[in-house]
């Protein structure tokens, strides 16, 4: 059966560590958000209920971006940020709840599926998207259509043993949610930064204002007013990050890269990684490669909406 999905807009979730924001979306993409409420992360039963009372009074199908990695076959939820849903074959357990169809897309594959379909990278036969944000992620499109891989794990970039070859130093060897040791996600993302400024401060004492507790945000600005302890931390991540993604590069083929979430706001750091990689990518792009874009709940409901309407026109 067919469904008149692109009609009327469709009722679309981005639920996250902290919050739910839920929103009506139209074919063309334009976002009538109706709420944002707190996320109820360890209680299953009231999570349930809180998409229950944000839910259209008929029974239209609802679509989901979230935090977590969702198996293509089993449609089992693993998510780190929000326990009361990992084990579970979310979509089918919501379905009943809620009676009516549910979809869910993991949140960096929903950026990379808007910014393929209607954003800046619309056009270009592979779509690798990123997100730099607490940790990093990432979601790949070929040809218009999300790559989930076996396990939905595919854009995962983050998880290969972390280098410094350019730099050449000893990097700290930290355990990583995922279970190995040394993964490039638990030195690229905003607390990575952090944790590579502590780890350089411990020998460099005073040789930045950023005290040892410094935020992301103010060993950025550190960096930007070329003191030198940020300016060596800033390169050593540079070299880390730029590696791994040029070798993401490489193997996919891609020709842009959509980069999201709180790092991403600061356009000299973008622009630095986005010379890094050029520099080290088999190919040679004479244009920036990289290039900054709004991810976060609008993307994420957006790319649950095309997510959405995809499944309802099979």
């Amino acid at each position: 059966m067919t469904h008149s999905a692109d009609a009327k807009a469709v009722r679309c979730f981005d639920i996250g560590g902290s919050k739910i924001v839920v929103a009506d979306v139209l074919a063309a993409g334009a976002i009538d958000e109706l709420g944002r409420v707190d996320t109820p992360v360890n209680d299953f039963d009231k999570f349930c209920q809180s998409l229950a009372l944000l839910c259209a009074a008929d029974s239209s199908p609802i679509s989901i971006s979230m935090a977590g990695v969702i198996h293509p076959t089993t449609a089992k939820v693993k998510s780190a940020n929000i326990p009361c849903v990992s084990g579970r074959a979310l979509s089918y357990e919501l379905s009943a709840y809620l009676e009516r169809p549910v979809y869910v897309i993991n949140d960096a594959d929903a950026f990379a599926l808007a910014e393929a379909r209607v954003g800046q990278a619309k056009g270009h036969a592979v779509v690798m998207a990123v997100i730099l944000g607490t940790g990093i992620g990432g979601g790949i499109v070929v040809n218009g259509d999300i790559l989930s891989g076996a396990d939905g794990t595919a854009g995962e970039w983050g998880h290969s043993a972390a280098s410094a070859i350019r730099t050449g130093v000893e990097l700290p060897k930290l355990m990583c949610n995922c279970g190995q040791l040394a993964c490039v996600d638990t030195l690229g993302g905003a607390r990575g930064l952090e944790r590579l400024y502590r780890h350089f401060n411990s020998s460099s004492p005073g040789s930045c204002t950023a005290t040892d507790g410094a935020d992301s945000h103010s060993i950025i600005m550190a960096w930007l007013n070329e003191e030198a302890l940020a300016v060596h931390v800033i390169d050593v991540w540079l070299d880390v990050v730029g590696s791994a993604l040029a070798a993401a590069v490489n193997l996919l083929g891609t020709s842009i890269v959509a980069v999201g979430g709180g790092l991403a706001n600061s356009k000299p750091l973008i622009k630095a990684l986005d010379i890094e990689v050029r520099t080290r990518c088999l190919a040679s792009f004479h244009e920036p490669l990289l290039y900054r874009a709004v991810s976060g709940p609008e993307q994420g409901l957006v790319g649950a909406a095309i997510h959405a309407r995809s499944q309802l026109l099979l």
